[in-house]
Order: structure tokens, then sequence, then C-alpha cells
């Protein structure tokens, strides 16, 4: 059974008209089977999103109250930082600790942790005959599956996030939840470099895709019942919820996503100046507003991420990205040998912000010119080889309704997908 949820429903209104659809759906999962009580695991997206996650997880905790459940949370960071308590607490919707403990009771919330081996379990394996079939032959190699071990200790599974389109799965949402939400780097370094072999171009907002093929097969290997809480934000509302079986309430969730998501313009630009919102608080999240960007970027043109805010190139890999820069994706096949120690999830990065071009006779042409607007200083953009702008000489309003003379200026960049109409 599944719930869809009309279009354009406020948040306020959601609880009041749907609370009882969502209760019945996700009732009739806890207590199957005979189970008065069972304990549930529900996993959630950190702050790099537009959702009002604290508000569907208090739904959900009532849910769990009259089945009598226990629930407790998982925040699916993949190789982004830890979130701090206080930073849950807001996450969430409260102020602090006493306020948690009003509204969750003994939810408990946890922070994945990818790079302890010891928090990890392997699940099984792709072998590199299957790997090679799905990726149409770009890989040819084992993929150990792993996941956090802590879904174990549970009896239940859900997965609860918001559904845009997404530049290594082609949409978020739905197992990428799992992987490589809560696994180890194994699974994120195929995966991510599997999306950058394909390229952002290719493969951003394509539901049917090689890399989303790996994360279901991995989904697949989880002995544990999932229930999957798909939904789309469109303008700061709920625009559709769809609960049930994972892949096909994903599938809803990106028909809706398609349709809001996406925008398409009559020609490219010379110049596109997209603004990361402050829940980016890096490059490596902040390069979302390039991905989504790039397809509108015309050949020789100069894409600039204006965002003063952000001071790193990434908390957690910063100090390889400046060790290696940033590459076109021929210029890494080239020079594997080069970079064959680094993480592949890494390399991946580095080429999806810098973008498409060649590497021909030693020489690196990026088909645009990547230039960071932001407190990033620029003897490091120097250094890793993209463009630099002191965000103080910007003044935004000069690029508002320059479209006819080939600007577009993106006020909020990194979820909306721009494509050039065919």
């Amino acid at each position: 059974m599944q719930y869809g949820i009309p279009q354009c429903i406020l948040m306020e209104e959601v609880k009041t008209m749907y609370l009882e659809k969502i209760k019945k759906e996700l009732f009739d999962y806890l207590v199957s089977d005979g189970y008065q009580k069972k304990k549930v695991l529900m996993v959630i997206p950190d702050t790099t999103r537009t959702a009002p996650v604290g508000k569907l997880v208090r739904i959900v905790k009532e849910v769990c109250n009259q089945s009598g459940a226990h629930l407790d949370l998982m925040i699916a960071l993949g190789t982004h930082q830890p979130l701090s308590r206080e930073t849950v607490f807001r996450h969430l919707g409260v102020d602090n600790e006493r306020e948690y403990l009003e509204v969750f009771g003994e939810t408990r919330c946890f922070n994945h942790t990818w790079n302890d081996p010891s928090s990890l379990v392997e699940l099984g394996s792709l072998s590199p005959a299957l790997v090679s079939e799905v990726s149409n032959g770009l890989l040819e190699e084992e993929i150990k599956i792993t996941i956090n071990k802590k879904i174990f200790e549970y009896d239940y599974l859900m997965i609860l996030g918001p559904v845009f389109p997404h530049e290594i799965a082609g949409f978020s949402g739905g197992s990428k939840y799992f992987f490589p939400g809560i696994s180890g780097p194994e699974m994120i370094d195929h995966t991510h470099w599997l999306g950058a072999l394909i390229t952002n171009l290719n493969i951003i907002g394509k539901a049917n895709n090689p890399v989303r093929s790996i994360l279901d097969m991995g989904a697949s290997l989880v002995p544990i019942p999932v229930t999957n809480i798909a939904f789309v934000v469109h303008q700061n509302k709920i625009a559709g919820i769809f609960v049930g079986e994972l892949r096909e309430t994903w599938r809803k969730a990106v028909a809706l996503s398609e349709k809001l998501h996406v925008v398409y313009k009559p020609h490219p630009y010379r110049k596109v100046i997209a603004c990361a919102p402050k829940m980016y608080e890096d490059l490596w999240t902040g390069g979302k507003c390039m991905y989504k960007c790039e397809p509108v970027v015309e050949d020789g043109g100069e894409l600039v991420i204006y965002a003063p805010h952000i001071t790193s190139l990434s908390y957690t890999h910063g100090h390889i990205l400046e060790e290696i820069g940033y590459h076109v994706r021929d210029y890494y096949l080239q020079n594997m040998e080069q970079y064959k120690e680094y993480p592949r999830a890494v390399l991946a990065v580095s080429t999806l912000i810098k973008g498409q071009g060649t590497y021909q006779n030693g020489i690196e042409r990026p088909r645009i010119k990547v230039t960071l607007a932001t407190g990033i200083p620029p003897e490091v953009c120097e250094k890793v080889g993209l463009g630099y702008i002191n965000p103080e000489s910007i003044n935004l309003s000069e690029y508002e309704n320059k479209e006819d003379e080939g600007i577009l200026l993106v006020p909020k960049a990194g979820e909306t997908l721009y494509r050039l109409a065919e």
C-alpha cells in the first residue's frame, strides 16, 4: 500500500490532513506478524537538504508511540561531517536537550561513522562480471557491500528523505540512503567514481542509470524489512509524500521531482552566477551549484559559485583536494597510476566540480571555467586549478534579468536542475 499526498500541501496541513493515512500504513508494518512492539531505526538526511525533517520525524514518532514501537534515528552522512548535538537539535526542530526529551523521549540519534571499520558489516558483494555488465564496461571489479552494523539491532528500518536531481545517482533518495548514506568507504568510492566516469551531464536527472542499479542491488541485500517515506519539496512546501516499498515509492517521488525540480532554458549562457545557500558549508557540498547549472553554461563560458560563507574545500577531504587539485575526467584516466592511492570518491568530486573537458598531449582543456567567489583564499583556488573572484566585489543585483545578454543568476542553486530545451 502507498499513499500519495497531492502537490503544494503546507507542512502544517500535512499533519492534520494525512497523518491518519500515514499512521495506518506504518502501523500495518509495525504490528504485522503478531508483533506488538518493534525496534525501529529510521535513516534520515543531514542538513545539506531542504527538507522539514523535524516535522516529519515527529509524525513518525507519534506513529511509533501508538504502535508501541521504539524509534531511533541514524543520520545518513556518507562522508559528510558528523552533526554536533546542537545541530541535531536544530535539524529536528527543537532548541535544547530538555525540549528534545519532551518531544522525542528515549529516541536516540546516531551519526553514521563511515570511516570506522568496527562500525561496519559486510552484507555480500557484487562480482566483477556483474559490475561490468551493469556499468556497461566502465568498471570491472568486485564491490563489497558494507553497511552500518547498528541496523542489526533493529527489527525494522525506515528511510525518510527528499528526492532531488543528483549528480551521482540521477536522483537522490531511496536506496541511496543506505549506500552511500550509511555504508562503508568501498561503496562510496565505487559509486562516486562510476558516476564521475559517466559524467554529471550524462547522469544527473536520469532515474535509470548504472549507479542507481548498483545502489538498488546493494539495498536488496539488506535482510531487514524496509519502508520508504519519500517526499518532494518545492518552494518550501511538501509537494508529495509516498510511503511504502522502497523502489516503487522512490520512482513516484522521482516522477514528481522531474516536474518540479528541472528548469529548461532556451539557450546556453556565457556566465552563470550560482548562489550557494548556507546549508552547504564547504565546497564539497557547495559543488551541487556546479552540478545543477553546468548543463546551461556554453562552451568556453564561466560558472561562478557565489558563497562568501564557504571557507573550506572540504572539512573531511580538504587536505587531499589541496594535493590533487581539480581536473577533468580524462586527466585522471590517463594518470591513474599517479592517483591510485587516493580515495576515488575524492577524485570523483574533483572532476565533477571541474566539469567536462579533454586531456590530450599533456594539455588539459576544461569545457567551462569554474570560479569561486567564496571565502577560500585566492592562492588556494590557484593551487587547485579553480578561478577566484573576491565575493565582496560582486553585486548580485547587477546580474539580475540579464538572460538576454547571456547571464543567468540562480539565487538558490544546488537543488533545481537547469537544462537546455531540446
